[in-house]
């Protein structure tokens, strides 16, 4: 059966207030299951533990970006396909279209409407789940 929206997500950011507060909306609003990670390399180690149904990138973080965390994922078969998108407040069109050459489906503008955030993340499943 298919799901009509994500179960399972993996939250990558490294600012602690924001994790907090996405967290807060992402379980409490949104009903979902959420792993909070605090850097990329985290999330590496623990995604095939968690096996998340869609990822949360952040752009800007030390050491492993969004972008490259993202590399890293796609290079994991587990991972190769998982939805993912990017939160960032560099949310210029060219950079959204970058993000999207990335393999990013949809790009969320920070700072973000936690009340929204889950129904952000819904809008962005069916964008990976329409059938051509």
């Amino acid at each position: 059966m298919l799901k009509t929206a994500p179960q399972r997500i993996l939250y990558v950011e490294d600012d602690d207030d924001i994790r907090e507060i996405a967290q807060l909306a992402l379980e409490t609003v949104g009903g979902f299951t959420v792993l909070l990670c605090a850097s990329g390399e985290q999330a590496l180690e623990q995604v095939a533990d968690f096996d998340p149904d869609m990822i949360l990138l952040d752009v800007m973080m030390p050491g492993m970006d969004g972008p490259s965390t993202l590399t890293a994922l796609r290079q994991n078969p587990a991972q190769a396909t998982t939805p993912v998108a990017f939160m960032t407040a560099k949310i210029q069109p060219q950079e959204i279209a970058a993000y999207k050459a990335m393999g990013a489906l949809d790009v969320i503008a920070k700072p973000f409407d936690p009340i929204q955030l889950p129904e952000q993340i819904k809008a962005i499943w069916q964008l990976s789940h329409k059938r051509p």
